[in-house]
């Protein structure tokens, strides 16, 4: 190699190199605030508007037995729920509307009362309303949000709301960190407050750019008491608002 080009060489070795502008990382999230509010920056136009299913029911008996139902179930987010229970023909389910339950018995309506949704607010709702409506909501329903930690669940990191690191107790809602969709709440059972109640929301997959969890476990004191199933699944398909209307129940 010629002198002239061995300098050439050593001198562009010395020469000072550009730094690489670093990748932007996301923002961290500390607050119940923030995660509620990356939570419907993420999915905001994304999540399927719409969903419908049948359900099988299984509660766990006491005494080993269980004990099987069917019902079907129509979702228009954000806050319309309607739950038939088969068959259909005995008038029997309840519609959620704006926080409101309405239940009928035979085709009459037996009960109107107000009743705020959390699991339909942190699993669907919460990627359509603003921000604030659902921090609102959520301070409504009993969760401190002054309270929030990190953990794992099922082999995922997730972000806890509502309790100290170790408290299984209080009322509480997990996250899963990277996909931002509920995935557990956690609050003392209202049939025996010496307990505690827990939903879980399991096997979700990837529908388009959202997810969808086709099976929801209720356990007491960490035995399974009660299991949804869902089947014949259907998302984004147009529903008549009448659907939801409990005037034209039927």
């Amino acid at each position: 190699m010629r002198p002239f080009l061995l300098f050439a060489i050593a001198v562009a070795a010395c020469a000072p190199q550009p730094t690489p502008t670093p990748a932007p990382s996301a923002p961290q999230i500390t607050t119940a605030e923030q995660l509620v509010t990356a939570m419907h920056d993420r999915y905001a136009g994304k999540w399927y508007p719409t969903l419908a299913f049948v359900q099988k029911n299984t509660r766990y008996l006491a005494d080993g037995r269980t004990d099987t139902s069917t019902w079907t179930e129509a979702l228009s987010f954000p806050g319309k729920l309607r739950i038939d229970v088969e068959p259909r023909t005995n008038g029997n389910g309840n519609i959620y509307r704006n926080d409101t339950v309405y239940v009928f018995n035979s085709g009459r309506l037996v009960r109107q009362a107000r009743a705020p949704h959390p699991l339909l607010l942190l699993g669907f709702d919460v990627y359509f309303i603003p921000v604030e409506r659902s921090i609102a909501a959520l301070r409504e329903v009993g969760f401190d949000l002054s309270r929030m930690h990190e953990s794992t669940w099922q082999g995922r990191p997730a972000y806890v709301v509502g309790a100290a690191p170790g408290d299984l107790r209080s009322r509480q809602f997990w996250i899963d960190r990277d996909r931002l969709v509920f995935v557990r709440m956690i609050e003392p059972s209202r049939r025996d407050t010496t307990k505690t109640a827990e939903i879980r929301f399991n096997r979700y997959y990837q529908v388009g750019d959202a997810w969808l969890a086709p099976e929801v476990e209720f356990l007491i004191d960490g035995a399974r008491d009660f299991l949804e199933e869902y089947t014949e699944i259907r998302t984004g398909m147009p529903v008549e608002d009448s659907v939801f209307d409990p005037t034209t129940w039927r």
